[in-house]
């Protein structure tokens, strides 16, 4: 293929978002084809594309496994989504606003994750994060404007610690921008820092994940599919690309980096069984799994050789967990607007069971390459944690089902098949995945032995016989739990209203507007006589002026 398609890559949702105030309604069913060249990228990838008259050493484009998995899933869950949400929210108010910040998301999303330099991906990265806000604030009203403030707030502040890392990381690679140079270069413990905080805010995880629960119960359903399944991965993906694949202070970031992870993992649990919202108890198992992909990435730091198992496991995991939650969260908008049937539920359940690790489904898959890789690295001992985070997902799971049948309108109105077609295809993908991809499936059948089934089984059956037990005993969260106040909610408030004071106080003493405006009469009659050949010669001075110096 030629390499100009990783340029239509972006610019095709680009150009699409261009065609809005022309076509309006009439081209919103057809956009979800501009994830096309990204899929046919992915299948098909062309040589890498350079663009010198960018910037110097701009490249688009790889044929790794790591751009095309994380490429293509994102292509899927973009397209999909597209397609339900051309259906959900086809009669809503201010949609060609919704669409014109979903194409320049979509634009920015995929240019990150095809550049393969450090320009190229925080424009992509700054384009995706920004034009998220609008997908937060689209339905209005001081919920989706609050939860869109606190977001705008930290992703502009992780857009500024982004800024400044990867400035200190191209002094470092002798102003190289590109990421293949700084695979080569150490870096030190400032830079790493503030990757991790301008990257993490992006991505979620503890203890930046304090926008992520807000702006998920806010955001239309497919917004939702989009934010968790593919542009939190976004930060994770800048991480692994921007720091050396083995250096002495990765390894000294690797154990507090675990139990980071493994804390966010329990906390997000902890605190997602008190939320009310499906949604909301979405959002949180999603910061329980950006907590997962942490602890991926500090297996992978407290190696002094790279691994490529762990590369691939990182692969795994975020090609699963994007498509998995995406089916979840497109799920939970069509369970408020119908009741499902049977069959809807069954689709319903199978992405719940991939990501609580159930047996032949992506997630057994992706567990067993987890506890191998655990077991092979420096924190064997630390493995009943990682069984008990499991058990934690389980239970957080069980109670968003719970919650979306709780909350499932009675009335039996039939979903179109624009949104019952893109959501069976994500739902479907944690089961057909696995027997399609060998990479997927070699993990899976090697872990289809007793030991291994009964080890992926019981976090999952003592999950659902507690969430049993909790409906028989009808236990409800406590109301003094229900209602904690929220720090980063208040911070968000109180930082609002100091920016609305004015910058300086009121002057005292009020000027005579009359005399005033008498003066300048007095002043426009004196020029009156020649003002244009003054204006000319004045403008003739500064343009020799200029011309001198």
């Amino acid at each position: 293929m030629n390499a100009w398609l990783w340029l239509l890559v972006p610019f095709a949702p680009l150009l699409g978002g261009a065609l809005l105030p022309w076509l309006r309604e009439r081209c919103l069913p057809w956009l979800w084809l501009s994830c096309l060249p990204a899929l046919l990228a992915t299948l098909q990838p062309p040589p890498s594309l350079e663009l010198p008259w960018l910037w110097e050493g701009v490249r688009w484009g790889a044929d790794d496994a790591l751009t095309r998995a994380w490429l293509g899933f994102s292509a899927v869950l973009w397209g999909c989504a597209a397609v339900f949400a051309s259906s959900s929210l086809a009669h809503g108010a201010g949609r060609l606003r919704f669409w014109a910040f979903w194409q320049l998301a979509l634009a920015g999303n995929l240019l990150l994750i095809i550049a393969t330099d450090a320009l190229s991906f925080y424009l992509g990265f700054s384009a995706m994060s920004l034009a998220a806000y609008g997908l937060i604030v689209h339905h209005g009203g001081p919920g989706p404007r609050r939860a869109g403030r606190l977001y705008l707030q930290l992703a502009i502040s992780g857009e500024m610690l982004l800024l400044a890392g990867l400035l200190l990381r191209s002094h470092g690679a002798a102003l190289a921008f590109d990421f293949a140079s700084w695979q080569a270069q150490p870096i030190d413990h400032l830079t790493l820092a503030l990757l991790v905080l301008g990257l993490g805010l992006k991505a979620g995880f503890w203890p930046l994940h304090v926008w992520l629960p807000l702006a998920h119960p806010e955001a239309p359903a497919p917004a939702s599919a989009v934010l968790s399944g593919a542009m939190l991965k976004a930060g994770i993906l800048g991480v692994w690309r921007c720091v050396p694949e083995a250096d002495p202070t990765l390894t000294a970031w690797s154990t507090p980096l675990l139990v980071v992870g493994l804390f966010g993992a329990f906390y997000a649990a902890a605190l997602g069984l008190r939320a009310a919202k499906s949604k909301a108890v979405l959002a949180w198992s999603s910061v329980s799994q950006m907590g997962w992909l942490l602890m991926i990435l500090a297996l992978a730091w407290s190696l002094e050789a790279p691994s490529a198992a762990l590369l691939t496991l990182l692969v795994l995991f975020g090609v699963h967990h994007g498509l998995a939650k995406g089916a979840l969260f497109l799920a939970a908008g069509m369970v408020h607007e119908g009741r499902l049937p049977r069959l809807g539920w069954l689709l319903l359940v199978l992405p719940a069971l991939a990501i609580m690790g159930a047996p032949l489904t992506s997630g057994a898959a992706v567990k067993y390459l987890l506890k191998d890789a655990w077991h092979d690295s420096a924190f064997a001992a630390w493995a009943p944690w990682l069984t008990l985070a499991s058990l934690a997902t389980a239970v957080l799971l069980w109670r968003a089902l719970w919650l979306m049948w709780r909350d499932q309108q009675q009335v039996s109105t039939c979903a179109p098949l624009g949104q019952w077609l893109p959501w069976a295809l994500l739902s479907l993908a944690s089961v057909a995945l696995p027997w399609l991809w060998p990479a997927l499936r070699d993990p899976l059948l090697a872990g289809l032995y007793p030991a291994g089934l009964w080890g992926a089984l019981w976090p999952l059956l003592l999950a659902l016989g507690l969430t049993g037990w909790a409906l028989f005993r009808r236990w409800q969260v406590p109301s003094s739990l229900a209602r904690l106040p929220n720090p980063a909610l208040c911070a968000s408030s109180y930082l609002t209203r100091l920016l609305r004071q004015p910058p300086l106080p009121e002057p005292g003493v009020r000027l005579d507007r009359g005399r005033w405006r008498r003066r300048e009469r007095r002043w426009n009659r004196l020029w009156e006589r020649g003002a244009l050949a003054i204006s000319a010669w004045r403008l003739v001075l500064l343009l020799w002026l200029g011309w001198l110096w």
